[in-house]
């Protein structure tokens, strides 16, 4: 029985089940989909930012001209809680653009000087602007700005810094202006706590760049600027952005040269004004003290120094080291003031860079001192605020000169003002009248006015008869009597008239008596001849003989 059993063969198959087909190749599709998913994925960036106001993970984008280019994976604080650090994964093809000069800030909507920007944001929501850099250094840890650069690094232009005292409010964006016209803008500003100065980045943009040169001053632009000093009164007036909120201008001050075009982050002064920026165009001075003896009221720092009208320098301090010791000889009470004589100011073009010989200057001054009289006065320049400048001149009846020095400095020679002659003159008048003796012209006075009193009783009586005189009935009737003897007296000498019978009478009345004064002629002739002839005959003369003729 048992051999006529077959036992069962047991038969390897050598081929797999096409079952397995399916899953191996379900693995191969996923380890190449993970490997193209590894292989395009880009680098990982770290952005630090104070705040990540509009910015969620998985949500906010990174472009760049508008072209997507990475997205937020994960936002989080800092380990210290002092900012907030970003996660993004760039795309494959960014990592050419992460360097050291690559720039990152967060757009959204903005209200500034430029206007509104960022209105695109409000439906979409605020993203991530990349500004590719040109570096060739690798970076992956960047920090956001907070406001937008005013030009990418490789914008036409030109980016200098500037320097300043602390007092100019500067701030990113402001503008900068030549003659009224934007010309760029400020990238940066920041304090330098060791030095106690601000510095500011400025990025003029092509092709205005060529108007920067190595002569070129930079101020503050105020919008406007009123001044009223010792010159006068001066107005400037800016753009109106610059009236809202400043700026910077700059130009080449007047008999100055051009000068080279200006390199790349060149460093410049940041002046308060033009004028201050002007004043800084003459580096080259001489100093002097004047020794002033008269009030310094109305002289500040900054003040003209003037000769003839023409300035050749500036008060520098008032006053200059007032409890230094004086020189013998004089006032012990003299404010001292220091100034700078600046020879460039009488040169212009080239020259005025020219290298000042200070011990010439010196010399040429002390020739002036004693041999011509040259002095300094305090004068007023402006009557309505009482400033005052420095005049030099020369003065005939100056006291001789002597060399001296205040605290290391030379001395420079002044005489009294005009005020102070004036003061002088009213003391010596009021000094003059205080010796006067007024006592006897106060008496002598006082009799005066009894004698006047007496004269004005007496015209005052003398009045009152005449207004008796006049009121009197008979004085008031008197010209009634006048006028009746004028008319009779018209009446009498009308009867005398031309035509009249009295005038008829009193001419033949004059004819007979003119006949009679004929008559009467001959009867005169003979008594004048013969006073007795009334009495005695007239003697009978013969006639004359007439001669015979020879």
């Amino acid at each position: 029985m048992s051999d006529s059993l077959q036992r069962a063969k047991r038969l390897s198959q050598s081929r797999l089940s096409p079952i397995w087909i399916v899953p191996l190749l379900a693995a191969l599709i996923g380890a190449w989909m993970v490997w193209d998913n590894f292989s395009s994925r880009g680098p990982l960036v770290t952005l630090d930012m104070d705040n990540a106001e509009g910015i969620e993970a998985g949500k906010t984008l990174i472009k760049t001209r508008n072209v997507e280019v990475g997205h937020v994976e994960s936002v989080r604080l800092s380990d210290d809680l002092s900012h907030t650090v970003v996660t993004a994964r760039m795309s494959s093809d960014a990592g050419r653009m992460l360097n050291s000069d690559t720039r990152f800030w967060v757009v959204k909507p903005r209200i500034g000087r430029e206007g509104i920007s960022g209105l695109g944001t409000v439906l979409s929501g605020a993203y991530i602007q990349l500004a590719p850099g040109k570096s060739d250094k690798y970076q992956d840890h960047f920090d956001v700005l907070d406001q937008p650069p005013v030009a990418p690094p490789d914008a036409p232009g030109l980016r200098i810094n500037l320097v300043s005292q602390v007092g100019n409010s500067l701030s990113a964006g402001d503008p900068v202006t030549y003659q009224g016209y934007t010309v760029g803008r400020v990238e940066s500003t920041d304090f330098d706590p060791e030095k106690r100065e601000m510095r500011h980045r400025l990025f003029i943009q092509a092709p205005y760049d060529s108007l920067v040169t190595d002569t070129t001053r930079f101020w503050s632009a105020s919008g406007i600027d009123v001044q009223l000093n010792s010159e006068g009164v001066s107005v400037n007036l800016d753009s109106f952005e610059t009236l809202i909120s400043g700026g910077v201008t700059f130009g080449v001050p007047e008999d100055v040269t051009q000068g080279s075009p200006a390199k790349q982050n060149a460093t410049y002064t940041l002046y308060n004004s033009e004028e201050s920026a002007r004043e800084g165009t003459y580096d080259q001075y001489v100093e002097y003290v004047l020794l002033v003896d008269d009030t310094v009221r109305g002289l500040s720092r900054g003040a003209p120094v003037e000769y003839r009208g023409v300035r050749v320098g500036t008060v520098v301090s008032v006053p200059w080291h007032f409890t230094a010791p004086q020189p013998d000889g004089l006032n012990q009470f003299a404010i001292p003031v220091l100034i700078r004589i600046e020879p460039q100011r009488l040169e212009s073009g080239e020259d005025i860079n020219k290298k000042i010989d200070d011990q010439e200057v010196r010399q040429r001054f002390e020739k002036m001192f004693k041999e011509l009289g040259l002095r300094a006065t305090l004068k007023a320049g402006n009557l309505i605020t009482g400033a005052l400048f420095v005049d030099l001149n020369f003065s005939d009846d100056a006291p001789a000169y002597k060399p001296m020095t205040f605290d290391g400095k030379p001395v420079f020679p002044t005489v009294s003002g005009g005020f102070a002659q004036i003061e002088q003159k009213v003391s010596n008048l009021l000094d003059k009248l205080n010796n006067l003796k007024v006592e006897p012209i106060l008496s002598s006075l006082d009799k005066t006015m009894q004698t006047s009193q007496k004269t004005l009783e007496q015209v005052q009586q003398i009045a009152e008869s005449v207004n008796a005189i006049v009121s009197d009935p008979a004085t008031q009737q008197l010209p009634g009597s006048v006028n009746d003897t004028l008319e009779e007296l018209q009446n009498t000498l009308n009867g005398f008239s031309s035509g009249s019978s009295g005038y008829r009478q009193l001419n033949d009345t004059l004819k007979q008596l003119e006949q009679l004064m004929r008559d009467l002629q001959p009867v005169a002739r003979t008594l004048s001849e013969k006073p007795n002839a009334l009495i005695f005959d007239r003697e009978v003369q013969a006639d004359p003989t007439p001669r015979a003729a020879p």
